[in-house]
């Protein structure tokens, strides 16, 4: 109890010293922190429906040249990924062979459905506004065990809703400054919106195709949350996490395996949106043909991706979930020498 005591007094205290920093860009702090003010004006509401969404990876993302059907390496068994040797930058060496690895996952899509057992996720990039401000924080969440999943996860619902920081509640403020410093968390104020009244959202609402109404009034509604001070994960989950199914996709069954832009072949399998297991198939050949290149795994650069345009899109993380070090690779895999 003592220590998340100081957990928080540190972050708080590192709060009031980035409050301070935004006051110092001058006009540049004043429009920040009045950011959304020009949204109740004239011509506003177009204003509203041309903000792009924080992060815009879909389907029409991924790569589908390469692919493996689910059959590839069939009757393999995978070694442990959190096993092979940890690259500086964050991530994974790896070398060639079989591995697996079950990770914290986040969703990045709220409004939508959770993750169906029968529909394939596939690698895509992370695109959009506040793509370098989220994998940032996934890759600090490495170094800071002390910030649980799920306030990670209120953070990253509280920036794809497109919430100001100055609207963020203490609880959420306090995640944001303990992951990214002062200059970073500059990067949480471009494109957001304030809570939307209800006679705006209605508009609003009324010229939008209707799939993408759920996903407006989703994020309307975690702003408003994220601004109170007293949501709990479970509300704001109530609202980012859709009841039910998403639609079926046949096109892509589950554990298609996506060829990665580096060379090596890549396959997910959700369970549920906050955990992912992830396995990758690395051929000698490739190894053989990088010689003393490295070749790493870095999770929060990719993003599994759903063929169901209904379902969650989810972040990845270099956090295993319940590894086990006891156990040791069949080959040994060590980093090339650079």
């Amino acid at each position: 109890m003592k220590k998340s005591f100081l957990i928080i007094g540190a972050a708080l205290s590192l709060l009031l010293h980035t409050q301070t920093s935004l006051a110092q860009f001058g006009s540049l702090g004043k429009s920040i922190l009045d950011k959304g003010a020009e949204f109740a004006g004239k011509g506003g509401l177009n204003k509203i429906l041309k903000q792009p969404a924080a992060i815009t990876t879909n389907f029409k993302d991924v790569n589908m040249e390469g692919t493996k059907p689910p059959s590839f390496q069939e009757g393999q068994k995978p070694q442990a990924l959190y096993l092979l040797p940890k690259a500086p930058t964050g991530g994974f060496y790896l070398c060639a062979g079989f591995y697996e690895m079950t990770n914290k996952s986040y969703c990045l899509h709220a409004g939508t459905h959770g993750p169906s057992s029968g529909d394939g996720y596939m690698l895509a990039p992370v695109l959009g506004p506040k793509q370098e401000v989220v994998v940032l924080i996934l890759k600090s969440a490495e170094k800071h065990a002390e910030v649980n999943q799920h306030s990670i996860q209120i953070l990253l619902w509280a920036i794809i809703a497109r919430t100001r920081f100055v609207d963020f509640s203490t609880e959420i403020k306090a995640t944001a400054t303990i992951l990214l410093t002062p200059q970073q968390l500059l990067m949480l104020e471009g494109g957001a919106l304030g809570v939307l009244p209800a006679n705006i959202m209605e508009q609003a609402k009324s010229k939008l195709p209707e799939p993408i109404q759920a996903v407006f009034e989703a994020e309307n509604n975690i702003r408003r949350l994220a601004a109170s001070g007293n949501a709990s994960y479970e509300e704001m989950e109530k609202y980012a996490i859709l009841a039910g199914i998403a639609p079926p996709n046949s096109v892509v069954p589950s554990g298609t395996w996506a060829l990665h832009p580096d060379g090596y072949y890549i396959r997910y399998f959700p369970q549920g949106y906050s955990i992912t297991r992830v396995q990758i198939y690395v051929p000698q050949e490739l190894i053989d043909k990088l010689g003393n290149k490295p070749l790493i795994y870095d999770g929060p650069h990719g993003i599994a991706c759903p063929a169901s345009t209904g379902a969650q899109r989810l972040a990845q993380t270099n956090e295993p979930l319940n590894p086990d070090y006891t156990l040791k690779l069949v080959n040994k895999c060590t980093p090339p020498v650079m």
